[in-house]
C-alpha cells in the first residue's frame, strides 16, 4: 500500500539528487500548464526557482498565483511528493544571483553552479518563491 510521507519526509524527498519539479500553473481559459523547472527550498520551507518574466509560466502565475510542483521517482516501487501553494516573485539582482547559483548547484554541482548562477541572473528573469498550502506525497507506491 505504501507510505505517505510526512512533510519532512517530502521536503527531503523533493531535494534529493536533481530531481526536476513539473511545475503546473493555470492558464487564462482554465486549462493547466505544466513546465520543467530546477528548483530549491528556501530557509522558510518555500520552493524557489527562476523564470523568465515573459515565458507562459510567468504570466500564468500573475495572474493565478496559485501553483503545484511534483517530483517523482519512475522506478519501482514508484514515489512521489507533491507542492501545492501560492506564489511571489522577486527581481532584486542579489537575490536573483544568490538563488540562480543555489538552484543550480543541485544539478550542475558545485564546480559548475557560479557558471550557471551568472548565466541565468540576469535582467528580465525572476525569483519565485512558493509558499505552501499543502504537501503531500506516497513512497512505495507499488508495494
Amino acid at each position: 500500500m505504501g507510505h505517505a510521507m510526512t512533510e519532512p519526509e517530502i521536503r527531503a524527498f523533493m531535494l534529493e539528487g536533481s530531481k526536476t519539479g513539473k511545475l503546473a500553473t493555470v492558464r487564462s481559459d482554465g486549462r493547466p500548464h505544466i513546465a520543467a523547472v530546477w528548483f530549491s527550498f528556501d530557509e522558510q520551507g518555500r520552493a524557489v526557482f527562476l523564470t523568465g518574466s515573459t515565458t507562459l509560466k510567468a504570466r500564468n502565475m500573475r495572474r493565478d498565483p496559485r501553483v503545484s510542483i511534483l517530483t517523482d521517482v519512475e522506478v519501482m516501487p514508484f514515489a512521489w511528493a507533491r507542492l501545492d501553494g501560492e506564489v511571489s516573485f522577486s527581481e532584486d539582482p542579489d537575490e536573483l544571483l544568490f538563488w540562480a547559483t543555489e538552484t543550480c548547484r543541485r544539478y550542475v554541482g558545485d564546480a559548475r553552479a557560479d557558471e550557471f548562477g551568472r548565466r541565468n541572473a540576469v535582467p528580465g528573469e525572476l525569483v519565485v518563491f512558493v509558499t505552501p498550502t499543502r504537501l503531500v506525497g506516497q513512497t512505495g507506491v507499488s508495494d
